[in-house]
């Protein structure tokens, strides 16, 4: 029990050092901590557009009701394939293990603004019916709806670019006239051209497609088969020199590469998470060293009172956790409201839990990386200097 004690003590009286340390100099606790916030937020908006940006590219895939996907060679994304003409989905038909074969257009095209000027959109032509890609978050109108004359659904959050209010009102696909029957909420387009749905035949009649032609064609495997037999014999049967069969995972990973990485926007991102570590690094880091030097006298006393360099250690990493705990909590409260107003852009930051833990974890990390420094200075102290003062 008594050892127990001892324990307690020796952790109260750390943090009671710690802390008079840190509000000893209240403009250089408040340099700190503006370092943190500063560093924090930076990669939180950073990583929040990265998660943002994640889940607008792979919506449309995500709420795919497809095992497989069939595809010309050398397809990149969602919006970058070359239209089949049309025998593929009989020949995916007629292929065992597959249980049904959905044609999807998904490509670019300009709209045509009611009062002047055109803004590019990607076209969505789907069967609902058939199990094709249908519209989600609707909160005007319904599926079905979109088997109206020249009906299209659209996101709220591109009114302003199609030069649309609601439903009812019309744009221009082409020369074909579109009227909005379906509002969704939240589906937008890393792209920024807006998602345009509509059915599969519409979509070819304004593209000025074949009849059966189509972007892919969505597969569901029956129920027993194995989907890694059913894409080797609908390679076997499609020819794997001009068709590509990929998963739905495998096909979003490939989506998400182009989007993020070979564009650089991902990379770009990224960089600027770990920049915004690095300034607030240096800028703990000197903040810390320099309330450390500031106590050089304090610290010299306890070793010459028999402390171990561990135990001033200790102060030293509880100074920045403490640093690291209050400026955490300021980020984060900041990050959430940057987070909410970003809600109804065209580019919306994310915070997921596990994001919010990992920002905690990197401030830690980072103030305890700062925390070194002034470490350093304190390995180096003679206790003899106490005496000498």
């Amino acid at each position: 029990m008594s050892c127990s004690l001892l324990e307690n003590e020796s952790r109260r009286m750390i943090l009671t050092l710690a802390n008079r340390n840190l509000v000893h100099d209240r403009v250089r606790l408040a340099v700190t901590l503006v370092g943190i916030v500063f560093s924090i937020v930076l990669v939180a908006v950073q990583l929040g557009l990265y998660l943002g940006a994640e889940r607008m590219i792979a919506a449309i895939l995500d709420r795919a009701p497809a095992d497989l996907w069939i595809m010309p060679t050398g397809s990149k994304s969602l919006v970058d394939a070359v239209p089949m003409q049309g025998q593929e989905k009989y020949t995916a038909l007629a292929t065992s293990g597959v249980q049904s074969a959905e044609p999807t257009i998904i490509t670019f095209s300009d709209w045509r603004i009611p009062k002047g000027g055109t803004t590019p959109i990607v076209i969505i032509g789907t069967d609902p019916r058939g199990g094709g890609i249908v519209p989600w978050n609707i909160t005007h109108g319904q599926v079905a709806d979109l088997q109206m004359p020249d009906a299209v659904g659209v996101d709220r959050s591109y009114f302003a670019d199609l030069g649309v209010n609601g439903l009812g009102d019309t744009g221009q696909i082409d020369v074909y006239r579109s009227k909005v029957a379906v509002i969704t909420e939240t589906i937008r387009s890393f792209t920024t051209a807006p998602y345009v749905f509509m059915p599969l035949s519409r979509a070819r009649e304004i593209l000025g497609l074949p009849g059966d032609a189509a972007s892919f064609i969505l597969i569901k495997v029956a129920n027993g088969a194995k989907i890694e037999d059913v894409r080797n014999r609908l390679l076997d049967q499609l020819g794997p020199k001009t068709y590509e069969v990929l998963t739905t995972a495998e096909f979003r990973e490939r989506t998400l590469d182009n989007w993020l990485f070979a564009t650089g926007a991902g990379g770009a991102l990224i960089i600027g998470a770990v920049l915004g570590l690095l300034v607030g690094t240096v800028i703990v880091a000197q903040t810390l060293y320099a309330s450390t030097k500031d106590h050089l006298a304090e610290f010299a006393t306890l070793r010459a009172l028999g402390s171990t360099t561990r135990y001033i250690h200790k102060v030293i990493l509880a100074q920045a956790g403490t640093s690291a705990v209050i400026g955490y909590a300021i980020a984060l409260v900041l990050s959430l409201i940057i987070v909410r107003s970003s809600a109804d852009t065209a580019m919306p930051i994310v915070m997921t839990p596990l994001l919010a833990m990992a920002l905690f974890g990197l401030t830690v990390i980072m103030c305890a990386v700062s925390a070194l420094a002034a470490i350093q200075k304190v390995t180096r102290i003679d206790p003899a200097t106490v005496f000498s003062r």
